[in-house]
């Protein structure tokens, strides 16, 4: 039997079946997780979905325990991580509703729990970070989605910024600068983290919005909602064909 992980963020509970009944609350060293573990069967696979911000979607992406929900998911001994997330379109391409698996990241943020060793009784070890996203998980993703004539990039830079405001800008043109395709608030530390613990994991980003400056100035609100719903289609067409058969 496989088993699966999704790291769920804004909009991504609607993945989880109705009747999921199985809601395993953990502990680990660095506290609890953001919420129970969801466990249901599909097929043969075992899949286990973890809300980033909370069953009530109530913790901010600056606040998330990442080191506890990528401790927890470790323990359960997934075949490989797939983390959700909600992004900002830089790139022309990344335009909303479209999915964007990335291959990159740069990390922008501060202040967050950014890896394992973070104490001065243990090795220290350097984790190869040259390509955050699993390779072989990255062409899985954009092969499949490939397969089922799906809205996507197959790859792209996501830079990830603090939150919880949306940026501004000036801070995209930077961003864009930079060379980042798309923006977000939770890849990092989380892929880090990942990296740590050898889990197998990548991303399936869903664009929700134009970045700052990069839209036209409507209702941002309005917009973000309804490309959530488009795009979490694409991605609950994606997510059974990915699974082992």
């Amino acid at each position: 039997m496989s088993r699966v992980a999704l790291i769920g963020g804004t909009g991504a509970l609607g993945l989880v079946p109705d009747d999921v009944r199985e809601k395993r609350r953990m502990d680990t060293p660095y506290g609890p997780p953001s919420g129970p573990v969801m466990h249901w069967m599909q097929g043969d696979t075992e899949l286990l979905f973890l809300p980033r911000h909370g069953s009530g979607v109530t913790i901010p992406p600056h606040c998330v325990n990442y080191q506890a929900n990528i401790w927890a998911l470790h323990e359960l001994e997934p075949d490989w991580v797939l983390g959700i997330n909600a992004v900002g379109g830089i790139h022309a391409a990344a335009t909303p509703g479209r999915l964007v698996f990335p291959d990159q990241l740069i990390d922008y943020t501060w202040g967050r729990a950014h890896s394992f060793v973070d104490a001065m009784d243990v090795p220290v070890r350097h984790v190869d970070f040259t390509l955050p996203i699993s390779a072989a998980l990255h062409e899985r993703l954009a092969t499949t989605a490939r397969q089922l004539a799906l809205d996507f990039m197959p790859s792209g830079v996501y830079g990830v910024t603090q939150g919880p405001r949306l940026e501004s800008a000036a801070e995209i043109d930077r961003l864009e600068r930079d060379g980042c395709d798309v923006v977000g608030m939770t890849a990092m530390p989380e892929a880090g983290l990942a990296r740590e613990l050898g889990l197998d994991y990548a991303i399936c980003a869903v664009v929700v919005n134009f970045a700052a400056g990069r839209g036209s100035g409507g209702d941002i609100h309005a917009e973000i909602e309804a490309s959530m719903e488009q795009g979490m289609r694409q991605v609950a067409t994606l997510l059974p064909a990915l699974l082992p058969h």
